[in-house]
Parts: C-alpha cells; structure tokens; sequence
C-alpha cells in the first residue's frame, strides 16, 4: 500500500504559504507520496479542518491519510493576538496529533517579521515546509517499523 499525506495550508500570508507548500511538496514527491491539500484562512482554522478530515475518515470507517503536515505563518503584531493564535493552533494541532497517533509534521512559523518568515519557508533557505513533511515521513515510518 502506498502512503497517502495531508497537507492543511493557512493562506493568510500566501507569498509564504507558496513557498511552505512548495517544500512539502517537493519533499513527499522525492519519496512518491501521493498528497491533497486543504487549504484554509489562517492558523487557527487548521486544527478545526485536521478535526474534519480525521471525522470524516471515521465516517467513512478507514482512514484516508497515513500522515499529515500543517503550514501557517504567525508574524508578531503590535498586541496580543499573536500569543493566541501562535499558541491555540499549535496546540490544538498537538492535542489532535496525540489523541490520534497521528505521524504528523508541523510547520507553523512563529516568527517576529516577514523576512523571518521568507527565510524559513523559502526551499532554497531553511525549507521549513520540506522539514514539517520529513518529520511527518520519520514517523510514519517509525510506526510502520513497530510491531503491530
């Protein structure tokens, strides 16, 4: 059986969004894992639409994905919010992620400025959407080597 990956994408800064997503992408392609991506407004929406996906694999009583990654970009503003959703949807992913054993990557960027963050998500920089989707792949592998 080949591997199947989700990938849920916040779009709210999409200069970045593009390029998290080009080094998930790039990344599932150098190991041929098939992949969908949910795309949604920001951070906070990604637990709610990774909850939805995981429901609607139960309805359906299998599962669809064999792993998962999240990208999003929270860039510091002048009040709290940041602290919130930076903190909320990192959790909430987290909480998901262990409930479910999900064999998950996270590449939510918590950074102070918009370089920071272009510096991070760029493939040709720190490639921190190719990251996410190799943590994912390490563990689902490493669940795929457990004994069942």
């Amino acid at each position: 059986m080949a591997a199947r990956a989700l990938i849920i994408e916040a779009r709210f800064y999409e200069e970045i969004a593009d390029m998290l997503l080009a080094g998930a992408g790039a990344e599932f392609k150098k190991r041929r894992i098939d992949y969908d991506v949910l795309s949604v407004p920001g951070v906070l929406e990604i637990p709610i639409a990774l909850g939805m996906a995981l429901d609607a694999a139960r309805r359906r009583d299998h599962t669809f994905y064999d792993l998962f990654v999240v990208l999003g970009t929270v860039i510091r503003g002048e009040t709290g919010h940041y602290d919130v959703v930076a903190g909320e949807g990192n959790r909430a992913v987290m909480d998901l992620a262990l409930s479910n054993r999900l064999a998950i990557g996270n590449g939510i960027l918590t950074v102070e400025d918009g370089e920071q963050a272009r510096v991070r998500a760029d493939p040709a920089r720190k490639d921190k959407g190719g990251g996410a989707a190799a943590a994912a792949i390490a563990l689902f592998d490493l669940r795929q080597s457990l004994p069942r």
